[in-house]
Formats: C-alpha cells, sequence, structure tokens
C-alpha cells in the first residue's frame, strides 16, 4: 500500500528518507536551489518545484494527499535567534505554506494529515503567542491535532530536541492505539503541557495527546560515527589543536584531562561560543563534551556554529571539524546518500534537516495506523 505525501521546505529529503519506501512523493518544494539540487541528486526532480512558497498555488500541488509534510525554518522561532516569530522573513514562511492548506481545503482536497516541525523554542516564542496561532489554524481548518517534543538522541548520538505537530483531519478514525487521554512524559514534557494549558477553548477541544512507544535503547555512539581518515576535513596542527585547548575554561580543561585518563578512544565535540567572564567581558571559548552524544548540528552562518571533533586516544589529542558525511550520519542518513562536494553547502544541508528515524517513528506509529484505520489512501492524480 503506497502513501502520498507533499513534502515543503524540504531541503535534501530527509523527510521523504524517513517516510520510507511505502510512501510516494506527489510534489517537493524548496526555496534553496543547493539544497534543492541534493534533493534532485539523490530522490529526482520529477515533482520537485524551486522557489518561494508564497508563489505557489494550490494547482501546483496534484492530487489529494495522504500527508502534508512542513519543516518550516526555525530561524525567527530559536532560543538562540532575534526572537521574530511568525512575524520574521523566514519562519513567517509557515503562513504562506498555510495559504495553499486552506487552499485544498476549499477545493476539497485537504491533505488527510500534516506534520509540522520546528525548533523548541517554537513553544515560547513570543510568551507562547506563535504556538497558539498554529494550534488555531489548524482547529479553524478542522482539523484534529497535538504536539510532541522528540529529542534525535533517543535515536541518534546528536542532541536535538524538536517539536513536532500532528495534525489530522477531522473526518478520520483516530484509533486507540495512537492516543492516550493524557500527556506522556516521554513525548510531552512541562513546557508543552505549559503551552497547551494556555490555549484557547477551540484549539483544546481540537487537540490530542498522541501516543507513541518508546524508541529501542540507542546503542550507537559518537565515536562510532567518526572516521580516522574522513573525506571533506583535515585534522589540525598541533598548534591548530592547541588554539583550541587554550580557549577551554577550567572546567573543560578539566574534561579533557579526564579523557586522557580513559582507557578508551574518547570522541568529543567542540563548539566555540562567545561567553562572559567574571569581569563581566565578552570572550571566546571552546566548550567540549565528552558523553558519546554530538552537540546539536547547526547551519554554518559563522565559524562559531561549525562544530568540531576533539579525539583523545593514550593521551594523545587530535582535534578537526567534523566531516561532512559524519554530519549526515548525525542525522540518520545513509552513506549512499550522495552530499555537496563544499563543505559548508553539505554541513548546512545536515543541519538545516530532520532526523530520518525519528520521521519513521511518527510515520510507523502515529501517520500509517490512522491511514489504516481510515481506509486505505487516496490516490495523488
Amino acid at each position: 500500500m503506497t502513501r502520498t505525501f507533499y513534502e515543503f521546505f524540504a531541503g535534501g529529503g530527509m523527510a521523504r528518507a524517513g517516510l520510507g519506501p511505502g510512501w510516494s512523493c506527489a510534489f517537493a518544494n524548496d526555496f534553496d536551489s543547493k539544497k534543492a539540487a541534493s534533493y534532485a541528486r539523490n530522490w529526482g526532480d520529477d515533482h520537485l518545484k524551486i522557489g518561494d512558497v508564497a508563489r505557489l498555488t494550490s494547482g501546483d500541488l496534484p492530487g489529494h494527499a495522504d500527508l502534508a509534510w512542513a519543516s518550516f525554518p526555525c530561524q525567527d522561532l530559536s532560543l538562540a535567534g532575534v526572537g521574530a516569530g511568525l512575524k520574521g522573513s523566514r519562519s513567517g514562511t509557515f503562513w504562506p505554506f498555510w495559504t495553499l492548506m486552506r487552499a485544498l481545503r476549499a477545493e476539497g482536497r485537504a491533505p488527510r494529515t500534516i506534520v509540522l516541525e520546528n525548533v523548541y523554542g517554537a513553544i515560547t516564542s513570543h510568551g507562547g503567542k506563535d504556538f497558539a496561532a498554529i494550534c488555531a489554524a489548524l482547529a479553524a481548518a478542522r482539523y484534529r491535532f497535538g504536539a510532541m517534543l522528540i529529542d534525535a538522541v533517543q535515536f541518534l548520538p546528536q542532541s536535538r530536541p524538536r517539536l513536532f505537530v500532528v495534525a489530522v483531519d477531522e473526518t478520520l478514525t483516530i484509533g486507540a492505539d495512537v492516543v492516550g487521554d493524557a500527556p506522556d512524559e516521554t513525548w510531552h514534557p512541562p513546557a508543552l503541557t505549559g503551552a497547551y494549558a494556555k490555549l484557547p477553548r477551540r484549539s483544546k477541544d481540537a487537540w490530542v495527546w498522541w501516543r507513541m512507544p518508546s524508541p529501542p535503547t540507542r546503542n550507537t555512539t559518537f565515536a562510532d560515527l567518526v572516521d580516522d581518515a574522513p573525506e571533506g576535513v583535515r585534522w589540525h596542527s598541533q598548534e591548530e589543536t592547541q588554539r583550541l585547548l587554550d580557549l577551554m575554561s577550567d572546567v573543560n580543561a578539566a574534561k579533557i584531562a579526564d579523557a586522557k585518563r580513559a582507557r578508551r578512544r574518547m570522541v568529543g565535540g567542540v563548539y566555540r561560543r562567545t561567553r562572559t567572564d567574571a569581569a563581566g567581558n565578552k570572550v571566546l571559548r571552546a566548550e567540549v563534551r565528552f558523553d558519546d552524544v554530538a552537540g546539536c548540528l547547526r547551519t554554518p552562518s559563522g565559524g562559531s556554529s561549525r562544530q568540531f571533533i576533539m579525539v583523545v586516544t593514550r593521551g594523545k589529542i587530535r582535534s578537526r571539524l567534523l566531516a561532512p558525511r559524519e554530519a549526515a550520519r548525525l542525522m540518520g542518513l545513509s552513506d549512499d546518500y550522495v552530499l555537496p562536494t563544499n563543505y559548508n553547502e553539505a554541513y548546512h544541508l545536515a543541519g538545516d534537516g530532520v532526523a530520518v528515524p525519528v520521521v519513521r517513528h511518527i510515520a510507523e506509529h502515529i501517520l500509517e495506523p490512522l491511514l489504516v484505520a481510515s481506509s486505505g489512501t487516496l490516490e495523488a492524480a
């Protein structure tokens, strides 16, 4: 049984990778031509339309899809952003996407399910008003919906908490196997239940508490994904490594000392960040973690957003940038996935994506049971 989907803000097609072969893409869109080129290299361009989502019309969208997936831009909703929220030029592209969904509803072609993905900060942006606006839009369009906070670290050795809002057309049957009577702390932490409590009555009436099983215990570590002879990056000289070490506070230097005493190969992720010292001065610091998990991948808009790795083996320390293939593995992409040859483009592709096994988990435990319970799928035209 093949299910159809539209993929908006598609990037390199990581939602498509997570949905898997049981799903057929009827339409994909991204504004970024470089990301779209990667999408085409890996998935073909038969259903790909490059351009601003605001310039699309419902006529661009074929048939009647089972799913519309939208990982809309996060920059204006991010805790590290400037706080423009849904009024910002990037995260505000949610509204043109939503105009398309409303147009499909008016034509009797509303997607049977919708998934919205964004950063954790989308819950608290503008004091929760942006999250409430999204919920109100879904309720007004006659969708039942609920949200989950899922950290990719449950599936992959990368700390990457993300908000997923899953909506289902009100005409579809929602089976007891996918919904609970109350929040589940695995997927509904206090920040989310607090945001729900602030919603107006209409949104609360449309809300459901999605239920999924916890994933199997992760059996991979950051070190498992790191190559001794990587492609696309070089190992630092001793002087370059020492410069990173010199940027470390006493706390982080102590982590290095502990790693030297370990009896195994230790791999840590390093970010350079601007911090305030005891005198109130802004200083550049290098911060390392040796907990077998990489820091959250970010887009390489500046040098501080690039993640370095530090490998400590029998007291010897080496460092370098995280390799593009390693970044792709941290997102759950297979080594068969064709990456851009340019470092920044490859890292950007990974850092802007959605973790592949998280998509699969949602599809397997919510989307597919919903569609099966509602008598199969609709065919795309």
